[in-house]
Parts: structure tokens; C-alpha cells; sequence
């Protein structure tokens, strides 16, 4: 039996979704935002603009993939990937997708982020990768999000968009626009040329620093 959906929770979840626009990562109704419950997820529904949703709108989905919610409302096309990286990773308790223009552009390309830049390492590891391409809201893309996200916090989706995920909903979006960021940064230095790629000693080093949390850090 699915718990109630909680109201607060809900709303945190909303805020959140609406805050990708806001922040210029998402627009429309693309994009989808999840968080952890004691049963399993609150994922936003599918086909409904955010500025319309209310708490009875947001779907509770179980471990296992049934959902109850308090309307006819459906989980996001995407509740798949998000309830199996949230079983994969037990210390994330969120995921925020979105298709924002820099990074989807790279994801277009098939090409994901490499260590042109530090701050590359605040998705956990040396890259941000791409994941395989694969049909929105099946199995097969799921997985592949499950295995780019191994070691990793965030990576891109093959001709579709971003995934980044935290130990809360604001980590999880702060990360998100920090790919963006990254994506519009490694987009303007391609334009000269290959930038030059930091040694995997110096991201070490880099991740060593912010794991001992130097001013950095998903909190």
C-alpha cells in the first residue's frame, strides 16, 4: 500500500520544478522532478504545466512502480529513470531532469563534458558523461542512466537533455544548473579549439579538496 502523498514533500517538489525555469534550465512542461519517500518517490505528473500544479497533482510511485495519487494524474513519463537511480544511489534523495540549451546541445552531439574546467569535478568524478541514447520512459534508457551516473552525480542524455541528483531537492538543482553552466563554458572554448584538459593527478586533487569540503560540496 502506498502512503499518502505528503503534502509538504509536494510542495518542495513543485517549488523545485519551477524553479528550473526560473533558473533558465527548463521550459514548458519538459523536464521532471523526484524525491525520495519512505516507500519509494513523489515525481511530478506527466502533461501538466508547473505553474498549474497543486500537492494533489504530484504522484507517489511504490518501489515497486505502482503510483496512487489523489486526482487521475500520471507520474512523468520519465518516473522510470528516477526511481531506479534513486534505488541504485541510497545517499541521493533527489533527481531533477531538465533540457537546458547548452548542455542538451552537447547531448545532441553525443558528447559529454571532459575536465576542461575544475569545477567538472563537482559531479562527482574526472567527466560528465553522456548517456547511450535510448526511447524517452523505457527500461533501456533507464539503465543507461543508471550506468553514466555510476561514480557520478550528473551526466547528459543522449539527445534529450540532463540528469543531476542530491542529497536534497535544492543540491540536486544547484548541481543541474551548475552542468548548464559548464556546458555553456565548454561550448564558448570549443569554439578556438580543443581547450586544454586537466591531468586526471590534478582533478584527484580537486575532488580530494572538495571532499574535504574547501568551499565546495553538495549540501
Amino acid at each position: 500500500m502506498i502512503a499518502p502523498v505528503d503534502v509538504e514533500l509536494a510542495e518542495a517538489v513543485i517549488a523545485t520544478a519551477r524553479e528550473m525555469g526560473a533558473r533558465g534550465i527548463n521550459h514548458g512542461r519538459s523536464g521532471n522532478v523526484s524525491t525520495r519517500t519512505a516507500t519509494g518517490m513523489l515525481v511530478t505528473p506527466s502533461s501538466v504545466a508547473y505553474d498549474e500544479l497543486t500537492p494533489d497533482d504530484v504522484v507517489a510511485v511504490d518501489a515497486d512502480g505502482s503510483w496512487r495519487v489523489a486526482n487521475d494524474r500520471r507520474p512523468s513519463s520519465e518516473w522510470r529513470f528516477h526511481l531506479d537511480v534513486l534505488a541504485a544511489r541510497p545517499e541521493a534523495a533527489a533527481v531533477v531532469h531538465a533540457h537546458p540549451i547548452n548542455a542538451t546541445a552537447l547531448a545532441c552531439h553525443r558528447r559529454g563534458i571532459g575536465s576542461f574546467h575544475y569545477m567538472v569535478a563537482m559531479a562527482g568524478g574526472h567527466d560528465i558523461r553522456c548517456a547511450d541514447y535510448a526511447t524517452f520512459g523505457t527500461p533501456e534508457l533507464s539503465a543507461n542512466v543508471v550506468s553514466a551516473l555510476d561514480g557520478r552525480r550528473a551526466c547528459l542524455l543522449a539527445n534529450h537533455g540532463v540528469v543531476a541528483i542530491g542529497p536534497s531537492l535544492g543540491a540536486a538543482l544547484d548541481l543541474a544548473v551548475e552542468v548548464e553552466v559548464l556546458a555553456g563554458q565548454y561550448l564558448a572554448a570549443l569554439a578556438i579549439g580543443e581547450p586544454v584538459a586537466l591531468t586526471a593527478a590534478e582533478m584527484d586533487e580537486v575532488l580530494a579538496k572538495m571532499a574535504t569540503g574547501a568551499g565546495y560540496g553538495s549540501t
